[in-house]
Parts: structure tokens; C-alpha cells; sequence
């Protein structure tokens, strides 16, 4: 049974379709990566998973149990983090506090265990750890972005949602960060990442789905897609290798 699911799923903006029969799976482990041109539906899949948006037909399992219509805040206490795009970081707050408030849902976790717990997302982003006591506006974009990721992973998540991470970073910033998602999956998170840099993805991912409109239009491992000339030059940037 996969741990993430999607059968025939759809959903709407208004009376705008943003998808139209998604189906899609992520197992226990993987980095699983949706790619495609802008307004395909990737950020939307994302929403419509963490319930930020209702689907309007089909059906999202997790872990074998429905979560369509569920509210956010259910759907994170049951193992299901969503890293937005934009950062969304506290401004007024320093980068422990930002980062401890990712742990709200585990209301039985003491002072003690927060700071702990604190110090271990420093292991994983250790330039976070100089930056303890900075005021989040004072932080880079990348540093932001850091800090975003590591508060949505207080809440000890099962399958992180990461959504376009890189976006306007500089590219020894994206190579960090994605060097943070390897050791991320490398500790137990399983990754679903929606990212506009399809050569990193790819470098990450176990496989990806390509969407279209609204649409999954070709799913493979990373080989598959990036030998697939059509998919490669229409979403894929025209790319020819995947950066080691």
C-alpha cells in the first residue's frame, strides 16, 4: 500500500479547473517530484493534499485512510507537512523561536524536548545554528528557505510537502538545500517536491510525474523522463543530463 495517494482527483479555483483526474502515488522512502510548466497543477496538487484546497471528485489516501476534506490541521497531526512556496517565515522572530513554532501541533512536547528537537534541524542545516538568535527578516532568501523547511519538519512528518524551494535562490544556495533533502529522506521523511529546477529534481528524485494542464502526462524514474525527447524539450528545459 503506498503511503500517498491520489485516484482520479480534482479540484477548482472558482470555476476555474486546476486539475482533472490526477492519480498518483509516493511510497514509504522515496523523493517523488512533480514537474511542468507554469499552471500545471503542481503547487495545486500540493494544496489539495494538505487541505488547503477541497478536491472536487476523487480520492487522497494516507497511509490507507481518506483525508480528502479534511482540515489542515488534521492532516498535519496525522504525519503530513507542507512547506509552501514564498518561505512565510516570522520576521519579528528569532530562527529557534521560527523553528519551534513548527512543533505547535505536539502540544505534549516540553520546553526541553523543543530546544532538543531544535538543535537537531541545526544538524541539518548547521548555517542555521550561527543564526540562532537573528530576527528572520535579517536572513537571505536561502536562509529563509532553510528555515521554512526545518520548522515544517518540527512536526515530525511522515511525507514532507515541499513546494518549489529553489525558486530565486542562487545556485551553491539550491546546492545546500538540496543536499538537505537528501539527508531529510536519508533520516526517514519521505518527499513529495514540486520544483521548477528539473535537473536538481531529478538528481533527488526516485521518480517524478510530468503534469499538463491539470493533468499526469508521464510518470518514470528520472532516466526514463530525461530520455524521453518530447518531455525533455517541452517541460524539462531541454535538459540532457542529470547533475551528480
Amino acid at each position: 500500500m503506498p503511503l500517498l495517494e491520489l485516484e482520479n482527483v480534482a479540484s477548482h479555483y472558482g470555476h476555474v479547473q486546476a486539475l482533472d483526474g490526477v492519480s498518483l502515488h509516493v511510497e514509504a522512502g522515496e523523493i517523488v517530484t512533480l514537474l511542468g510548466a507554469n499552471g500545471a497543477g503542481k503547487s495545486t496538487t500540493l494544496r489539495t493534499i494538505s487541505g488547503l484546497i477541497a478536491p472536487t471528485r476523487g480520492e487522497i489516501r494516507f497511509e490507507g485512510r481518506p483525508i480528502a476534506g479534511l482540515a489542515p490541521e488534521k492532516i498535519v497531526r496525522m504525519g503530513l507537512a507542507h512547506v509552501p512556496e514564498g518561505r512565510r517565515i516570522f520576521p519579528g522572530l528569532t530562527v529557534r523561536e521560527n523553528i519551534m513554532i513548527g512543533a505547535s501541533a505536539r502540544s505534549s512536547l516540553g520546553r526541553r524536548g523543543l530546544n532538543a528537537e531544535a538543535d537537531a534541524m541545526f544538524d541539518v542545516f548547521p548555517d542555521l545554528k550561527r543564526l540562532e538568535h537573528a530576527l528572520g527578516w535579517s536572513l537571505s532568501g536561502g536562509q529563509q528557505q532553510m528555515l521554512a523547511v526545518a520548522r515544517g519538519l518540527m512536526s515530525k512528518p511522515k511525507v514532507l510537502l515541499l513546494d518549489e524551494p529553489s525558486l530565486g535562490l542562487a545556485p551553491i544556495i539550491v546546492q545546500q538545500l538540496f543536499a538537505a533533502i537528501r539527508t531529510i529522506r536519508a533520516n526517514g521523511t519521505t518527499v513529495l517536491l514540486v520544483e521548477q529546477n528539473a535537473n536538481m529534481a531529478l538528481s533527488v528524485a526516485d521518480r517524478g510525474y510530468v503534469l499538463s494542464t491539470g493533468r499526469v502526462l508521464v510518470e518514470g524514474a528520472p532516466a526514463e523522463l530525461l530520455g524521453n525527447e518530447d518531455v525533455r524539450a517541452a517541460y524539462l528545459g531541454g535538459a540532457h543530463a542529470v547533475p551528480g
